[in-house]
C-alpha cells in the first residue's frame, strides 16, 4: 500500500557493478512488496544483443538458503537514425546547344562542364554506428552517350572509399 522511493547505492564488488537498495527496516513478517527499477547502462554498443542482470534478495536479520536469486536477461537494440544529404556545385548547368566533346583530349574543359557532387552521411543518434556501407550509383551514360564522366572520389572523416572500375578511364 502506498509508494516509497528506494534508497539505492551503486558500488563495485569483486569487479562487478552492484546496486544495493534498502527495501525496509524492519520489515513485517509475511510482507509482500513490488519493486520497479529503472537502470541506465552505458557502453552497450559492443556487448551483443542482450544484457543479463543477477537480482538477489538478502535479509540481514536471518541468513537463509532461501534468499531468492533470479537472472533477468534484457534484449539490447542499438538504434541510430542515419540521414544522407547531398549537394551539387554548381546547382544548375546550362549546356550550349552546339557543343561536342573533343575525343582523345586530356583537358577537362574539352570533356564538359565540371560538376562536384558532395554527400554527407549524418548519424542523428541516439546510438553510435560502425560498419556503415554507402553505395552510390551514378549514371555515366544516357542513350549510349557519356552523361557523367567520373574523375575522382574522396572521403573525409576516417572513411574508406572504393573506386569504381571506370573511374577516369581516359586519364583526363
Amino acid at each position: 500500500q502506498g509508494q516509497e522511493k528506494l534508497s539505492c547505492n551503486p558500488k563495485k564488488e569483486n569487479g562487478t557493478h552492484v546496486v544495493l537498495c534498502e527495501l525496509g527496516n524492519p520489515m513485517k513478517a509475511g510482507a509482500r512488496i513490488t519493486v520497479d527499477m529503472e537502470l541506465s547502462v552505458s557502453g552497450l554498443e559492443d556487448l551483443g544483443d542482450a544484457i543479463t542482470f543477477h537480482l538477489q534478495l538478502r535479509s540481514k536479520n536471518s541468513p537463509s538458503p532461501s534468499n531468492a536469486s533470479v537472472m533477468v536477461t534484457v534484449p539490447v537494440e542499438a538504434q541510430a537514425v542515419m540521414e544522407l544529404r547531398g549537394n551539387s556545385l554548381p546547382a544548375a548547368i546550362l549546356l550550349p546547344t552546339i557543343w561536342h566533346r573533343v575525343e582523345g583530349s586530356r583537358r577537362l574543359e574539352d570533356h564538359g562542364i565540371s560538376v562536384e557532387h558532395i554527400y554527407e552521411l549524418h548519424n542523428k543518434g541516439p546510438s553510435t554506428v560502425s560498419g556503415v556501407t554507402l553505395h552510390l550509383a551514378v549514371p555515366t551514360q544516357l542513350g549510349g552517350r557519356v552523361l557523367f564522366y567520373l574523375l575522382e572520389l574522396g572521403t573525409e572523416g576516417g572513411m574508406n572509399c572504393t573506386d569504381p572500375p571506370n573511374l577516369n578511364a581516359e586519364q583526363v
